[in-house]
């Protein structure tokens, strides 16, 4: 049994393992005895992740396995403004334009404006502007859905349709979302930056390219038409 001279000299670093009931984890779970001067050990225990809400871990993980396993845009089902389901493979042999929308934004009026006159130049060609309100930016779509709707088709005359709010980004973000961002990539990474970006989508519902928010959507005409057959 070694002297108290030389346990003296031990230096001892305990990192407590702490209760099953504590809400913290530990990071490590052994005993380091170290020497005045000595190294650290070389083998440490490998470090606890922290836990993940499993409500949210639910949903994350269905929401990538869905966007991961659709083959197009007409795999998914969407929300209306009402709540009521819309499976866009009713938009079978369209060319859609998909769009975030907001209604307090300094790219509302000049968006919103031109939308309308795209649709109503090809609306009857096979075209359709998909359009989903969202809060992300600024906070500068608070409104309900109704009130959305309402501002959206009085104020420009929308005539398209406008879908449920959603989430564009982070854990919650809407499926149909994940698949458009992981189809075509941004500029400075796969996030949508703000307001009005927007995804044109071929007949089989493929999404062929990605336009950053101030892009005029009357400066995408030709890319439609040429999608439609018009070129």
């Amino acid at each position: 049994m070694p002297s108290r001279p030389i346990i003296s000299r031990l230096r001892l670093l305990r990192i407590a393992a702490l209760s099953p009931s504590s809400s913290a984890l530990p990071r490590y779970r052994h005993r380091v005895l170290v020497s005045p001067g000595a190294s650290l050990p070389l083998r440490f225990s490998a470090a606890v992740p922290p836990l993940v809400r499993p409500v949210a871990a639910g949903f994350a993980l269905f929401s990538m396995a869905a966007a991961s396993s659709a083959a197009s845009v007409h795999d998914f089902t969407v929300k209306d403004a009402s709540g009521k389901d819309v499976d866009l493979s009713t938009y079978k042999g369209k060319v859609l334009l998909i769009v975030n929308v907001a209604s307090q934004c300094g790219l509302t009026n000049s968006n919103y404006t031109e939308l309308s006159q795209l649709y109503e130049n090809y609306k009857g060609q096979g075209f359709e502007i998909l359009a989903f309100p969202c809060n992300q930016f600024g906070g500068q779509e608070p409104g309900t859905n109704e009130e959305i709707v309402q501002f959206a088709c009085t104020r420009f005359k929308a005539e398209y349709p406008i879908f449920d709010k959603v989430d564009v980004n982070g854990d919650n973000t809407a499926p149909i979302y994940k698949f458009l961002k992981t189809s075509k990539g941004g500029l400075f990474g796969d996030n949508i930056k703000w307001n009005f970006s927007k995804f044109l989508v071929d007949k089989e519902g493929r999404v062929v390219e990605r336009y950053a928010p101030t892009t005029s959507p009357l400066s995408i005409e030709k890319d439609i038409k040429k999608l439609l057959g018009n070129s």
